[in-house]
């Protein structure tokens, strides 16, 4: 059995996208997948409507902290497998090396924390489609068969993962 691959979201603040998103990679992909997050520049906290939608899909919030993207490159970091930017702004960064060599996708969903909500339900509603953006997206990521693909064919997935659901998520834009 091959050891759990370890994939890292990445985003500026890591305050509600590359969470959602690591969140629920440990959980659908539990067993096969083990996910970080972090932010180039981290906020002083998770945004708290993303921990009430984390929270309302049942997934853990307890000791969930934005973290410095730096912390994955030092060498106690995990070989990292994967690496998703979710963020257009973090995707122009110039990135850290990381360590184990990672595939890299772009997978940029709008920010929900930036967005001029006229009040709660909108803020919420607005997070809450966000959500479903980044679990489509690891819906696909967990039915990919890995182990059984070549580097080159594994990354014009991930790649085409972003393209895809892209689309699709343009069409239902918030």
């Amino acid at each position: 059995m091959h050891r759990p691959y370890q994939a890292l979201f990445l985003c500026t603040g890591n305050s509600a996208r590359s969470q959602m998103a690591a969140a629920l990679l440990n959980r659908d992909g539990a067993g096969r997948f083990h996910a970080y997050s972090a932010g180039s520049h981290p906020a002083e906290r998770v945004h708290p409507v993303a921990l009430e939608v984390l929270e309302r899909a049942e997934l853990p919030t307890q000791g969930l902290y934005p973290k410095a993207w730096d912390t994955f490159c030092g060498p106690d970091a995990p070989a990292l497998d994967f690496v998703f930017t979710v963020c257009d702004k973090a995707a122009a960064e110039p990135c850290p090396v990381w360590p184990g060599q990672p595939l890299s996708a772009h997978w940029g969903f709008p920010d929900p924390a930036a967005y001029q909500a006229v009040n709660e339900a909108e803020q919420r509603a607005v997070f809450a489609e966000v959500f479903r953006q980044v679990q489509t997206r690891i819906r696909l990521l967990v039915s990919l068969p890995v182990e059984r693909l070549d580097r080159l064919s594994l990354q014009r997935r991930l790649d085409e993962i972003g393209r895809e659901a892209q689309g699709a998520d343009d069409r239902s834009a918030v």
